[in-house]
Formats: C-alpha cells, structure tokens, sequence
C-alpha cells in the first residue's frame, strides 16, 4: 500500500511540474524543465529576458535580500559615509541573535569589535545574519531606518513589489522580538523574481567588485583567535564546490520556510554573463533541497548559453516599401528613413531565423523642418512565436530617423500649395 501511495504522490508532483515549467509570453519557444515556484534568466549586459516562469509573482526571497543590503554598503563606502577599516561596537540584538545556532552565523562577542571588511565577507560568502545586522546599524544607525533605505532603494532601481521587514531575510520570528518597528513578528521579504534579477544587475553593474568576495569559496573568519570559524560558501556551484558549473562566481543563496530554497546566481562563459534566479526550487518528488535549486539553475544557465548574439538589422538599413515618409509644409514631399543603430539581441542558435521585426512610425507624416538623424519611429523585436522581446528595464535604443534635412517651405510656396489644394478640391 505504501507503495502504492509513494506511485501516486510522484505522479502528482510531476504533473504539477509540467504545470509549472508552462512557459510565458516572454520566453523562447520551448519550456525548460524548472522545478521552481518561479524562475527568470537574463542576459546581463542588456536586460534581455531569455526564459521567465512565473517571474512577477511576489514570493519570499530569504537571503537573497542580502544582495540589497551588500548594495547599500558599497554604495555607502563609494560616498564616503562608512570605510573597509571602520569598526562596529556590537549591540545587544547582534550579538543575541550571532549567537542563535539555527541560523548562519558568526560569533560575535558582546563586547568585541569588527570591520566593516570582516562583517561583509561573513555577509557574502557565510550569509551571517547577524554580521549583516551590524552592517545595517552602522550604516543606519537603527535597522528600522536601514530597512527604509532598502525599500527607498528598491523604488530607485524601479522594483515596484519590493517588500523589506529587515536586512537579513530571516523570518521576523527568528529576530527574538527586536524585529524593526512598525514589521510584523512573523512577516518575511518579498519580492518577484524579476525583481530579484533587476536587483542582481544593478549590483553587477554598479559593484561588479562584489564578485571578488562572492566567489570566494571558503574563508577563516577571524584566523588565529580563539573567535575563528571556517566560513564555506553556500553557493556550491562555484568552481571545485559539490554542484560547481563552469563560470560560475555568484551570488546569494537564500533559505528559510516561506521562500524555500532559492538563489540569484551568476556565471560568464565567452564574453557572455547571464544572471538566473530560482525561487522555491523542489525536485521531482517535491522536496526543496540545495540539490534542488542548483539543478534549477543549471537547467537555466544551459538554456541561456544556448542563446547567442545576433543582428537582425545594421545600422543605415531601411524597411522595403517604407524608406521613406511623407513631409507636410516642406520644400520635399519625402523624407528618407532608415535605422540609426543596429539591432542586435541574443537568440536560440536554432531559431535565429524565426526573429523578425517590424517598423513602428511614430506618426504617417512628419511636418517640416526635419533634422536629420530626428526619430520618427522604432524597431520593435518579435521572438518565433510572435511575442516581443522582454527586458527588466527598458529595451536597447532601435530608433528610425531621418537621413537627410528637408526645409520648411517658405509662406509664399506655402499659400501657393494650399490655393492649388483648395482648387483640385473643387473638382
């Protein structure tokens, strides 16, 4: 009979799979099998959404919020407000909470002092929760105040279903009632996927020196005292880890109840870096397990290397049977156009063929003076199945201008041309 249950409870949980690796109207054409609540992969450098599975629902992020955290200390040390070497006096939250065994941690000593250098690389590569408490106070003063940096910030990089309770992603239960005021005692950090990964590129791209840290596999915390612990990398995909992928140096792992097991990785393989985010992986039996959201995102990095750089226009190239656009009250009738920039995007070596695109006018006529080089239209990007190409932000400029200068025609030629209308009229 036990058997007979075990049989059923597979076929279940891989029917709900096949449910949710479902694909959306802005992936390729084929699913991938991603056993995840939801999953996005993203080309680094331009946005460029490659795969998304259920990628703006808001769910739990557990430690990945520590991305968000790491931002605010670079950002503070870019303008001067903390430094690498400044110390941080421990208070009695942190050291309470570096002391609870159930979560990743440091010891931190009541009456001990770190670095902002020794509490970030505990932050980055041992997920400490309460070295990340200390990073926040020193910057904050309060965690109360740093988690409304967080949500201010959030806003500023676009993210519009950001959710912060606090600066480390544990659940507000594990903070022994000192949780900030005014967030719930059991309330935990949300936020979509696709957020996760605007998130991801914003410190990337305005902190790409978080990869020195995050890469790093193992280090000793406080080496030759009586204070050491050996801090192993949670993210086992890096080189010479249990699941290590090739290019893989980053970013933040994140477990808890509510968020499953989840992470925001990132790896560069030719040039190309690609940012994956899995949210509450589970494997074929339904269990969430660290296996389980590694092998989500090798399903999602594999899918997205297959992808490659293509140019489906050049610059200076024109749409047949629309070079050019009438000019109204201009000393020409027509007025050549074609694309300022080329398009290029990343595509399925096999569908490459498939991607085509289609010239959007701003208006049918254009009234003179018109520059050259002003826009008057873009080219929008159709992927194989007909949707448009996705992007976190906006999509890359593909603007269509004019190629040469008409001037306005004086207001005697103007008169003259509206007698001869008004007169063709009458006929």
């Amino acid at each position: 009979m036990k058997s007979v249950l075990k049989w059923m409870q597979v076929l279940m949980v891989s029917a709900i799979a096949l449910m949710i690796v479902v694909p959306t109207k802005v992936q390729a054409e084929e699913a991938i099998p991603v056993l995840a609540d939801a999953a996005i992969v993203v080309d680094a450098e331009t946005g460029q959404i490659l795969y998304g599975q259920n990628d703006e629902a808001v769910l739990g992020i557990a430690s990945m919020s520590k991305m968000m955290s790491e931002y605010l200390l670079f950002e503070a040390i870019e303008e001067g407000l903390v430094s690498w070497d400044e110390e941080y006096e421990v208070t009695d939250y942190s050291h309470r909470i570096s002391q609870d065994l159930r979560l990743s941690n440091v010891p931190l000593r009541q009456d001990g002092s770190y670095t902002m250098k020794e509490l970030y690389e505990a932050m980055a590569i041992y997920s400490a929760n309460a070295a990340t408490i200390g990073i926040a106070e020193t910057i904050a003063g309060t965690e109360k105040e740093f988690v409304q940096m967080m949500n201010d910030k959030a806003v500023e990089m676009g993210i519009e279903d950001a959710h912060f309770v606090n600066s480390t992603g544990l659940n507000n239960s594990f903070l022994l009632g000192m949780h900030p005021e005014g967030t719930g005692e059991d309330e935990e950090n949300t936020m979509s996927a696709r957020s996760v990964a605007i998130l991801t590129k914003a410190l990337l791209d305005d902190y790409p020196e978080i990869l020195e840290t995050a890469k790093i596999p193992e280090l000793m915390f406080r080496e030759g005292t009586a204070d050491q612990i050996r801090m192993v990398n949670w993210n086992t995909m890096l080189p010479g880890m249990e699941y290590e992928y090739e290019g893989m140096d980053g970013l933040k792992t994140g477990t808890t109840d509510f968020a499953g097991h989840s992470f925001a990785g990132t790896a560069k393989r030719d040039g190309v870096r690609l940012i994956a985010v899995v949210m509450k992986a589970v494997d074929a039996e339904g269990e969430g397990s660290y296996k389980a959201r590694f092998d989500a995102t090798r399903a999602l990095l594999d899918h997205g290397f297959a992808f490659q750089e293509v140019e489906l226009m050049k610059a200076g190239q024109q749409f047949m049977g629309q070079e050019s656009l009438p000019v109204t009250k201009g000393e020409q009738e027509q007025v050549a156009i074609a694309l300022k920039e080329p398009v290029r995007l990343m595509a399925p070596a096999a569908q490459q063929e498939a991607y085509r695109t289609e010239l959007e006018l701003t208006e049918d006529t254009i009234e003179a003076a018109v520059e050259e080089g002003q826009v008057v239209g873009q080219v929008k990007v159709l992927d194989a199945m007909g949707n448009e190409i996705q992007y976190l932000h906006e999509k890359p400029a593909a603007d269509v201008a004019a190629t040469e200068t008409v001037e306005r025609s004086n207001w005697f030629a103007l008169s003259m041309k509206s007698a001869v209308d008004f007169i063709k009229g009458l006929f």
